[in-house]
């Protein structure tokens, strides 16, 4: 049985038997989730649902959920089984069937849709725990015993085996898991399931969901008993494959074949071979995955396991002698073996491989170098007896781009330890400079929203959103509470219908006000709390107090609401001209919408150049001349995606789904729920304010729209008129005369420095300080500076010293500043040597960094009394790269 006809059996199993297929949900989890940072179980996205906060789509659903897991990262290759990226089969009930269904379910398909004999089925079931205060899950026994299987093979495990938690807290309950007897040719006869043997295969796990820990050790019942189940689709491949580990299944195999062509070696011929064709076979599925799913490698987060992963499947294959590019090929054969049950991988088919690849050509052009120092370091290590040094680790990481966890992994096949302490100590002390002078966010929010879903669970009513006709509603207040953790007369509020829009998709949620009918109350709204499809409101009362049953009239602030809609609705504008000028491999990483600015986050590698960011806003701006009108249709979700719609990863839709369209033609198709404007022309005018960097590999645009762009177009005019009135010139003559007076500051400044090197320096004497290595001059030398400006022309004087081509590093100490040079002949970067690498290679000793062209580099750094270091850190690099030339 093919791995996809296994994932088919088991969906349609279930479809059969009342349960709603829903499609993998992305492998970054929703915004409001902040428990992790990937998808790490089957019932990771669901569990709003078990918590009781939003409303599952159906009381039973079944789903082939894509996973990531990290925690066992280091072991991936080594083992028959681990893998970072996975398909978790899973049948859940919110409230529906409980025990004795969930065993009758598992024991049918596992006897008559797999074929395995009842005799060969073994059960584990939860044992009890004192400090949990529950005792041993005797339901469970006896839903098991009563489909057939004996009590002898009924085995009581700890909390540690059947005890499922999704993490500290959350939802948790006792479990019980099905093993395949393998025989006792794997295994002893006394060896049971849940003990550390081959015999026993655990192959599924039905968790009975009961409870909600909350804090750390204590069990709140949660509103249903619910089932939530998992069945690793790879592990069952393993044995309906019947094959000796997951890399030999169908799914697996060819990607080990990919390996081997590309390698001329035979999987199964060497052990390290092997392991690393193993590792390409599973981090390439994963980060194929990953960035189908809009995860962009960076130093951040998500996107660090990313970059993680991507850097140890490259060091893995320049292992084998993979020729460039080899990424890129993983992911096609991801994308063909796994592209049918994922379309996600053939719709963002440019944006893995343009990531694969410039991940792949940029780390390789630091891996060598890298590889080559901690082999280095390695053997020093080795002769000291001692263990790589924590400050060594983290010079890696800093300057070379080694993830520690590679450092860790390559030491330790050396025999030898990492100082983690100390790596940890100095990656702390460079995020407390870089969130230097950063405010920290707050964590209210979370709270807020876990005692808005609570209050509204017990209200009974779901409120009606109106906000997409009307900002003006009558209603009836359905119920009041009292918000202790505020203070000034906040009270939480649920409405029949409201009008306030909740906050979601990067949109602010509405202000407004709440006024009984009678005129007796008045309250502020605040906040508006999203609860999936409900929603509750966080008021100030002003004048009087709200009661249930009471009729208001709810009315959004008309003039925040509508600059909030242009603001979106410009954002969508800008998502397509950006995807259109920079190409699809563009996608949304966060944004914000309010009524004073846009904010948007989109995948991109490089800074944008003046002419792309002024194509993409004159691009919007023609748009938004036009008048194209703005609709919201409600379509399916698969509709939407035939109709290229772009959806927000991390974002969970429904069958039935929102989506916004801009133009007859759709110049823009978006799944969203938030407030828009009806046609392009009411946005008026799109002004961008910055294009920075957000995190690696991820830019952010901000941009004003309508009056506050009207407004900063006006403040531009004022300053041009002041700049104009002050060079005594007009204003459209303020850039020449601008020009004039910076080429005339140039030209002073070049005479001072001139003057500066003649009266100072002997060039003659500097070259002839000059060493070969080969037959290459190396020049290396601290100077005395005033303004280390005048380095590169104390170096040109210096290169007309030397008797052939060859490199200059030059160094000098200014008002507690270190300062390095480096200029290198261009016959000699056809060699190998490079300036930006080497000014690199002693800015890391220096504390600081830099770069440049391949002919001429700078840098700099803080240690001033480790110059010499610097410059010996230099020379040592120049050799390495002459050496291999």
């Amino acid at each position: 049985m093919t791995t996809d006809e296994i994932r088919e059996r088991y969906l349609e199993f279930f479809e059969q038997r009342g349960h709603l297929r829903l499609p993998s949900y992305s492998l970054v989890p929703s915004a409001n989730d902040p428990s992790a940072l990937l998808t790490v179980a089957g019932m990771h996205p669901l569990k709003p649902f078990f918590l009781g906060v939003e409303r599952p789509p159906a009381l039973r659903v079944t789903t082939c959920q894509k996973v990531f897991r990290t925690v066992d990262l280091d072991v991936v290759g080594s083992t028959a089984r681990h893998l970072t990226f996975f398909e978790m089969l899973g049948n859940f009930s919110f409230g529906d069937y409980f025990k004795d269904q969930a065993v009758a379910y598992a024991w049918e398909l596992s006897r008559e849709g797999f074929g395995f004999p009842a005799d060969r089925i073994w059960i584990t079931v939860f044992e009890g725990d004192d400090e949990l205060g529950l005792g041993p899950d005797e339901e469970a026994i006896a839903a098991w015993e009563a489909v057939g299987v004996p009590r002898e093979r009924i085995v009581l495990c700890n909390r540690k085996e059947n005890f499922w938690e999704a993490g500290l807290t959350g939802p948790c309950g006792p479990c019980s898991e099905l093993y395949l007897d393998r025989g006792l040719e794997f295994g002893n006869a006394d060896d049971l399931p849940g003990g550390e043997n081959e015999r026993f295969l655990e192959y599924w796990n039905l968790v009975f969901m009961t409870y909600n820990q909350e804090p750390r050790g204590t069990l709140t019942p949660l509103p249903a008993s619910n089932i939530d189940t998992g069945l690793g689709l790879n592990r069952m491949a393993v044995i309906l494959q019947d094959v000796p580990s997951v890399f030999e299944t169908d799914q697996f195999r060819p990607l080990v074949e990919l390996g081997e062509e590309l390698s001329g070696r035979r999987y199964g011929a060497d052990g390290a071979s092997d392991r690393s064709m193993r590792i390409l076979a599973d981090h390439a599925r994963g980060m194929t995955f990953l960035i189908a799913d809009g995860v962009v490698p960076s130093n951040e987060d998500r996107g660090y396991v990313l970059r993680r992963v991507m850097r140890r499947a490259i060091q893995h294959g320049r292992a084998l002698g993979l020729e460039p590019g080899f990424l890129v090929r993983y992911g096609e054969l991801v994308r063909e073996l796994m592209g049918g049950a994922y379309p996600e991988l053939h719709s963002q088919r440019e944006a893995i491989d343009t990531w694969l690849s410039a991940e792949e050509e940029h780390f390789g052009h630091t891996l060598e170098q890298g590889l080559e120092t901690l082999g280095e370091l390695i053997e020093r290590a080795r002769e000291g007896g001692a263990s790589v040094s924590g400050a060594d680790a983290f010079r890696l990481h800093d300057t070379f781009g080694f993830p520690f966890e590679l450092t860790r992994e390559l030491v330790a096949e050396a025999g030898l330890e990492v100082d983690e302490a100390g790596f940890e100590e100095r990656m702390a002390a460079q995020r407390t400079r870089s969130r230097s002078g950063a405010g920290s966010g707050s964590s209210g929010a979370a709270g807020v929203r876990e005692d808005a879903g609570r209050f509204a669970k017990q209200a009974g009513l779901q409120t009606r959103f109106v906000g997409y006709e009307t900002t003006e509603q009558a209603t009836t207040v359905a119920a009041v509470e009292a918000y202790e953790p505020a203070s000034g007369g906040s009270v939480l509020v649920k409405l029949a219908d409201s009008p306030f829009y909740p906050v979601g998709g990067g949109q602010i949620s509405d202000v407004g006000t709440i006024e009984c009918e009678n005129g007796d109350c008045r309250a502020r709204v605040a906040d508006v709390v999203r609860l999936g499809d409900d929603q509750a409101l966080l008021v100030v009362l002003e004048q009087g107090e709200l009661h249930s049953g009471e009729r208001v009239l709810a009315r959004v602030e008309p003039a925040r609401r509508h600059a909030t809609e242009c603001n979106h609705t410009a954002t969508h504008l800008l998502h397509a001209a950006l995807r259109d000028r920079l190409g699809p491999h563009v996608r949304q990483a966060g944004s914000y919408v309010g009524p004073d600015k846009l904010r948007f986050d989109f995948s991109h590698g490089q800074a944008l150049s003046a002419e792309e960011l002024r194509d993409v806003e004159d691009q919007v701006n023609t748009w938004i001349l036009e008048n194209h009108p703005v609709r919201a249709i409600t379509t399916t979700l698969d509709e939407a995606r035939s109709l290229g719609a772009m959806a927000l990863f991390g974002e969970k839709y429904g069958e039935i789904v929102r989506m916004v369209e801009v133009g007859d033609g759709g110049l823009s198709r978006e799944l969203c729920g938030g407030t828009h404007v009806r046609s392009t022309a009411e946005i008026g005018l799109l002004r961008v304010i910055s294009e920075t960097s957000s995190a690696a590999n991820v830019r952010r645009i901000e941009a004003l729209t309508g009056p506050g762009a009207v407004q900063l177009v006006r403040e531009h005019d004022r300053l041009l008129e002041a700049a104009a009135t002050r060079l005594h010139v007009t204003p459209t003559a303020v850039l020449d005369s601008l020009d004039a007076r910076e080429a005339q500051r140039k030209q002073l400044e070049l005479q001072l420095r001139k003057a500066a090197a003649e009266n100072g320096f002997d060039a003659t004497a500097i070259a002839q300080s000059a060493v070969s290595v080969g037959e290459v001059p190396l020049v290396s030398a601290e100077v005395a500076l005033e303004d280390a400006k005048a380095l590169p022309e104390i170096a040109d004087r210096v290169k007309g010293q030397l008797r052939a081509d060859g490199v200059i590093v030059l160094a000098s100490r200014v008002d507690g500043h270190a300062s390095i040079l480096v200029s290198v002949a261009p016959a000699i970067v056809e060699r190998g040597v490079r300036a930006g690498e080497i000014a690199k290679a002693a800015a890391a000793v220096l504390g600081g960094g830099g770069g440049g062209r391949d002919t001429l580099a700078q840098a700099g750094g803080p240690n001033t009394q480790k110059i010499s270091e610097a410059l010996e850190a230099a020379t040592k690099a120049i050799t390495a790269a002459l050496d291999k030339s």
